[in-house]
Order: C-alpha cells, then sequence, then structure tokens
C-alpha cells in the first residue's frame, strides 16, 4: 500500500500539470503568483466550508450539510498540497515539519504561551 500523502502529492501534481501549472517546477520568479492565487482559492474554499454550517443564527431554514462540508475540506486540501508543492514542499518535507511544528504547539501549550515568539519556529524548514 503506497504512503497516503505521497499519493496525494503525486496525484495533485499530476492534475496540478494537466491544467497547464507545473507546480514541481514553477521557476521562482513564478512562485509569488501561485502563492497568492492559492491563499485566495483556500480563502474562497473556507467560505464554501463556512457555508455549509448554519451560521446565521438569525436563519431558521439552514441545515449542516456534513456532506458538502466535507467535499470542501477535500478542495481545501487539493490547493494546500499545491501551494506547499510551489514552495517546493514534498510529503515527506510536510511530514517533518507537521511533526517538528506539533512538537512547538505542544511545548507552549505547556509553558502557558504567555506570550508571542516566533523564534521557536525558526528552525521548521
Amino acid at each position: 500500500m503506497p504512503d497516503m500523502l505521497e499519493d496525494i502529492f503525486r496525484l495533485q501534481g499530476e492534475l496540478n500539470k494537466r491544467i497547464g501549472v507545473d507546480t514541481l517546477a514553477m521557476p521562482e520568479s513564478r512562485q509569488p503568483e501561485w502563492v497568492l492565487n492559492y491563499c485566495r482559492a483556500m480563502s474562497q474554499e473556507v467560505a464554501e466550508l463556512t457555508d455549509s454550517v448554519p451560521w446565521k443564527w438569525w436563519a431558521k431554514y439552514q441545515q449542516f450539510d456534513k456532506q458538502n462540508a466535507r467535499v470542501e475540506v477535500v478542495d481545501l486540501f487539493h490547493f494546500l498540497v499545491s501551494l506547499a508543492q510551489v514552495l517546493g514542499m514534498s510529503a515527506q518535507d510536510i511530514h517533518l515539519a507537521y511533526i517538528q511544528k506539533n512538537k512547538v504547539n505542544v511545548k507552549r501549550q505547556d509553558s502557558g504561551y504567555t506570550t508571542k515568539n516566533e523564534d521557536d519556529s525558526r528552525h521548521i524548514s
């Protein structure tokens, strides 16, 4: 069985190439444009996810659309993986950075996290 995260990264790279965006070999000069494109796309997907939840307390007709919420999470993941690829991150890079950042977050919680200190994450690549 293939590594699931590696499989997702492979599939996303193939899909991006198919639509004309080579996130895996993007020149550095185009990276800021595509970071912004993917950030905007993710913002839109977050809005669509929000619309799956009855957030309008004044509107009694709303229903929680769990199926659509799940689809929007997957859409977000598509764009997040693409963004990671633009930044030159592989599935292994994401895993390692996640593990490192998780340790920072646990340490912050253990210490009470009373002051913001971004230096504790500078070692994460």
